[in-house]
């Protein structure tokens, strides 16, 4: 008896084997997988990108096909392109002085010295660290009237009275730079480290062995072999910093006066603010395009330079 159940299960898996090719056996495990990601990804990107064609607002109860009608408006929305500029030089700031400081840790904590573990551990606090800290942390030491930053400042005789950092246009978006500086710093010193621990020491051991000095070796030897980690973690820095959104909502909300606003911040107003869900739309797919325009620079740069060293 049980010989024959044996045999009738072997029989129906080997059937059911026997049905589908084995390489489609990769796929149909996969099927789960492929299917919670359109849920959540990519059906949300194709609605948003839907809507960005519509008229949609819960306000009017308008839900028209409008086709580019908002694109053009966008083109014309100066608050739009405030907020554009704004992402675009916080990207570029806060990428480039990350990479340099976080090459700098990078360089530092490849070397051997008493202590090297701790300080490592240590050093993926402020970004192991909530966003929302980050920015109530900064609100405190940047405060115009009792911040420890002013009080440091003016008994250091580098102003003579007080800086409203995050309350004037023209400091605020400097501030959130640097609350993001300290706080993403440590993922490129990371990054760049385990790039840095890549370079065969054989190299750098010849290098010295010829007299070369640390600047030689760093520019023509590591700095070389460490660029396409380089450019791959500053395109992981750089997209994430484009959709920078918690640091500046919670310490600017995107003020004073719209001078820290970015496009995050611009298409959350607008979408549960004003429930203009079709413009709304529009400004997040302006953003996702700008996005990937990032995405394929920094692509080109990398292929080439993988090119070269292969």
């Amino acid at each position: 008896m049980a010989a024959a159940v044996t045999a009738r299960v072997d029989g129906g898996t080997g059937g059911i084997g026997r049905a589908l090719p084995s390489a489609l056996w990769p796929w149909l495990l996969l099927l789960p997988a492929f299917i919670s990601l359109a849920s959540v990804s990519f059906y949300p990107i194709i609605n948003g990108l839907y809507l960005s064609f519509t008229n949609r607002s819960l306000i009017t109860q308008d839900n028209d096909f409008v086709g580019i009608a908002n694109y053009v408006q966008l083109l014309a929305d100066p608050p739009f392109w405030n907020a554009w500029w704004h992402t675009i030089w916080f990207t570029v700031a806060s990428t480039g002085l990350e990479t340099l400081i976080g090459l700098a840790m990078a360089l530092i904590l490849c070397e051997t010295f008493s202590g090297r573990g701790m300080i490592r551990a240590a050093m993926l606090v402020p970004w192991a660290m909530p966003t929302v800290v980050t920015s109530k942390m900064f609100g405190w030491l940047f405060d115009g009237q009792h911040g420890i930053v002013n009080f440091i400042l003016l008994h250091l005789g580098l102003i003579d009275q007080n800086v409203n950092w995050y309350g004037s246009p023209d400091t605020a978006l400097i501030t959130i730079i640097l609350a993001d500086v300290w706080k993403t710093t440590p993922f490129m010193a990371l990054l760049l480290l385990t790039g840095l621990q890549t370079v065969p020491k054989s190299l750098i051991e010849a290098a010295r062995m010829d007299g070369a000095k640390a600047w030689t070796i760093f520019w023509n030897i590591r700095l070389p072999l460490l660029l396409p980690t380089l450019l791959i973690a500053g395109l992981f820095r750089a997209l994430d910093a484009f959709r920078i959104f918690d640091l500046v909502y919670v310490l600017t909300g995107g003020g004073p006066a719209d001078s820290t606003e970015t496009l995050s911040t611009l298409s959350y107003k607008v979408l549960f603010s004003t429930l203009q869900f079709g413009y709304g739309s529009a400004v997040s797919t302006a953003m996702f395009i700008t996005e990937g325009l990032i995405a394929l620079v920094f692509c080109l740069f990398l292929v080439r330079q993988i090119g070269k060293t292969t």
